[in-house]
């Protein structure tokens, strides 16, 4: 879904609420959220998902539309429900911390990169390719623009090592991570082969914050996953930490970084 329809749906809530007579404390009650909450949702401060689309649908008495629109948007953008709900979190975070045990992470990755890793295992057409990698190099936008999140990633050594493609696709791999790694907001670190088994081996996992408080990401081989249960993100907070403790420093990284990219030339 791009920014432009992901608008439009915000805009069709909007007015579908005032026409229904309803002020964002109207509504608020009767779906059960904080008027604030109802207003971080209509400005795109807040993510837009499915459950809300359906309460606001069935609040101002919209008989489907709302939800058929949603789901025609879904469809349209070839992008699952979790992940439209997971790029608003992005969009809206001032800090990203992203584990990585098997992949450059998604907003680090070339153009190039990141076709391969779509195009692993034949799971999507040629065109459900080109959607989805078209979606995640303006995902990558955020980390440009003039106010980006602090980013930081943790990588396994055996990132650096792992072919997705020939190896100009790795050379072209490392020298945007190079590029990348320089940026004051980011943040790269890799644990080294010397550590052996660490906590991160059980999966990658992203943690947003933002204004409007906490969610994670993670990824299992069926779908992704977000959340925003306390329970939940404290237990990544503390796989985030362990994971951290064992990566070497930004410095360290980048020297690392450079001495591996050589065996790709």
């Amino acid at each position: 879904m791009s920014v432009s329809t992901y608008e439009f749906l915000l805009r069709e809530l909007r007015q579908a609420r005032m026409d229904a007579g309803m002020t964002q404390e109207a509504l608020g009650e009767r779906i059960h959220f904080s008027a604030q909450k109802v207003s971080a949702v209509e400005t795109g401060r807040a993510p837009l998902t499915g459950d809300f689309v359906q309460l606001v649908d069935d609040a101002v008495g919209a008989r489907g539309r709302l939800v058929r629109t949603w789901d025609d948007l879904v469809k349209d953008g070839a992008a699952p429900t979790w992940l439209l709900e997971w790029i608003e979190y992005e969009r809206a975070a001032t800090l990203l911390r992203w584990f990585e045990p098997s992949l450059v992470p998604g907003l680090l990755q070339t153009e190039a990169y990141a076709r391969g890793v779509l195009s692993m295992g034949g799971r999507y057409s040629e065109h459900e390719i080109a959607q989805r990698l078209a979606s995640r190099m303006e995902r990558q936008a955020i980390l440009h623009r003039e106010q980006p999140p602090k980013f930081i990633a943790v990588i396994d050594a055996m990132v650096l090592r792992r072919a997705i493609g020939p190896a100009a696709v790795m050379v072209e791999q490392f020298e945007h991570l190079r590029e990348m790694a320089n940026m004051p907001h980011v943040h790269l670190h890799v644990i080294p082969e010397s550590v052996g088994m660490h906590a991160g081996l059980a999966g990658a996992f992203i943690l947003a914050k933002g204004p409007e408080g906490e969610a994670a990401h993670l990824d299992n081989p069926l779908r992704a996953h977000v959340t925003d249960r306390a329970v939940d993100l404290d237990m990544l907070q503390d796989r985030w930490e362990s994971v951290r403790s064992d990566a070497v420093p930004r410095r360290e990284t980048v020297d690392l970084i450079e001495e591996v990219a050589k065996t790709w030339t």
